[in-house]
């Protein structure tokens, strides 16, 4: 059987399968030593579950479509923020809603505003996507810092429920004391580890049901005309495709991706600020999903967690050994050196697209029966 055959992987990707199961030993064995709390390594699976929407929203964008979008945080903030207002006791225009119908206002509004850039600017040659997407990204988090009336500022928002925290069994068992430090609400998890598990419950299955839709359209019709206007806009237009209307879709549906990892990350860390909206965070996602590959899902999700791998394992470092250098600038550092790395090495990422555009029924060699 030859690497693209059904059930079989090729080296790469058993190289890769066993480095991360690896990793998942070691952190189970740090667990039961003592070294990390059980519920702070379900914080962090959780954590990297949200990386790896942002990085297959961006990926849908760049990946599928090469549209250039530099305002991902942006999206992200808007989920987290849309949802935060609703639901958010301290909210300044709403509040007590369901998370769950939040979700729904939170990527509403994502979609407004990516229809609204991408009507003016898709039309466009690529650079004037990456300016507009750029300024985009820098007006909403100013907006939302300035604008205290309908965003409380740069105080953000507390009193942001868990998502199941109106549901009749699961709210019970993850319900917080909400204790007040300085006009604060604080929370204290009653049961953090079972709070754990449920947020890496819900944020599984968004990354199980977007992988799965993507998957699905990637290797549709909408997919290959997408992935032909990225290489030749002109030919798709000389085949009578309507290349704005699919950049349109990808832009969207990319944008919406974000926005749900937004929404996710409110109801995890039950706060939300504008520094949430650093450009930072657009910077790790353009880093994801080159190292794992652009037009890659799988791709992307390792990429998703390898910037959470490096993120978190450069805050305890400085506890083990001692460096010259803080945590901060070495966690630049290290992505700067993963980026030359990969480029050098490895330009086409780590898990490339090839296995994903081929269905299974076309991935048996010549002779197999």
């Amino acid at each position: 059987m030859s690497a693209l055959d059904v059930g079989a992987f090729s080296a790469r990707e058993k190289g890769v399968a066993g480095l991360l199961g690896g990793i998942g030993v070691l952190l189970l064995i740090a667990v039961v030593a003592g070294v990390l709390a059980p519920a702070y390594l379900l914080y962090l699976v959780s954590l990297s579950a949200m990386y790896m929407l942002l990085s297959m929203g961006l990926n849908v964008q760049w990946g599928y479509g090469g549209l250039i979008n530099f305002s991902v945080a942006a999206f992200f903030g808007l989920g987290a923020y849309g949802s935060a207002l609703l639901t958010a006791n301290s909210s300044p225009i709403s509040g007590n809603v369901s998370p769950v119908i939040a979700l729904f206002g939170g990527l509403l509004l994502a979609a407004v505003l990516a229809v609204l850039i991408g009507y003016p600017t898709l039309k466009l040659r690529d650079d004037y996507l990456a300016i507009a997407s750029l300024g985009l990204a820098e007006v909403v988090r100013i907006f939302i810092l300035n604008e205290n009336q309908w965003t409380a500022g740069s105080a953000g928002l507390t009193g942001i429920p868990l998502f199941f925290a109106d549901w009749p069994v699961l709210g019970d068992l993850s319900y917080p004391y909400v204790f007040q430090v300085g006009g604060t609400a604080l929370f204290y998890m009653r049961q953090p580890v079972i709070t754990g598990l449920l947020n890496l419950v819900l944020v599984g299955a968004f990354v199980a049901g977007v992988y799965l839709f993507l998957r699905r359209i990637h290797r549709s019709p909408w997919g290959r005309v997408l992935r032909t206007i990225k290489t030749d806009e002109d030919l798709a237009e000389t085949l009578g495709k309507d290349t704005f209307a699919f950049k349109m879709q990808a832009f969207v549906i990319g944008s919406l991706i974000m926005a749900l990892a937004g929404v996710f990350y409110t109801h995890l860390v039950l706060y939300v600020s504008p520094p949430d909206l650093q450009p930072i965070t657009t910077f790790y996602v353009w880093v994801a999903v080159i190292l794992g590959g652009t037009g890659s899902d799988r791709g992307a999700m390792l990429g998703g967690f390898t910037i959470v791998a490096i993120q978190q394992g450069t805050r305890f470092l400085n506890d083990a050994v001692q460096l010259p250098i803080g945590p901060a600038p070495l966690r630049l550092m290290l992505v700067g050196l993963l980026i030359i790395l990969i480029v050098r090495l490895r330009p086409e990422g780590i898990l490339p697209p090839e296995r994903e555009l081929i269905w299974p029924d076309a991935m048996r060699g010549d002779g197999d029966e």
